[in-house]
């Protein structure tokens, strides 16, 4: 069994009951757990599972592939603010896109992982602009040591960026 402290960045629908949970962790790196039945009324799990939250979690380690299994989750920070604005949540859903773009599954990113917690804090304290994206881009950059090309860069060594770039730039106004 293994804990930590991490943030829900994706959850995907993998039966009628459970839920492919995606953690950014700065002693794990990127993680995806099984929260097995988290989507029955009287799951464990209830209230405990859902984007850009902030938890204490337990899991136990898969040793034949990429998918663990999550047995326990204590909310720290439910992050509401980041689901009041259509536009705040856009980009929260970026930040984590582009980390699963250029991370590694189980690799400690402490640095990725604190980049993360300042921009979704950044968000909910002043709102989703393109220059917050602009800059979240740009440290993604620094650390993965690109350089200053931002996005070009990403696009560069990686091939693509997440899809839901072009939409976040259509919400947000140029000034």
């Amino acid at each position: 069994m293994e804990s930590g402290r991490g943030t829900i960045i994706r959850l995907t629908k993998l039966t009628d009951t459970s839920l492919i949970v995606h953690w950014m962790s700065e002693d794990a790196g990127l993680i995806k757990t099984v929260a097995k039945g988290a989507r029955r009324m009287k799951s464990a799990f209830a209230g405990r599972l859902d984007l850009f939250i902030e938890a204490d979690f337990e899991w136990g380690r898969n040793k034949r592939g990429g998918l663990h299994i999550l047995r326990e989750v204590s909310v720290v920070n439910f992050r509401e603010e980041l689901r009041k604005s259509y536009r705040d949540a856009l980009v929260a859903g970026y930040f984590g896109q582009l980390l699963e773009l250029v991370l590694e599954l189980d690799h400690p990113e402490g640095e990725m992982c604190d980049l993360l917690k300042r921009g979704l804090g950044h968000l909910a304290d002043e709102g989703a602009s393109r220059r917050a994206m602009f800059y979240y881009e740009r440290e993604v950059a620094r650390i993965l040591g690109l350089g200053k090309g931002a996005h070009l860069g990403i696009l560069q060594v990686y091939g693509k960026l997440p899809k839901s770039r072009e939409h976040c730039l259509d919400l947000l106004p140029q000034k």
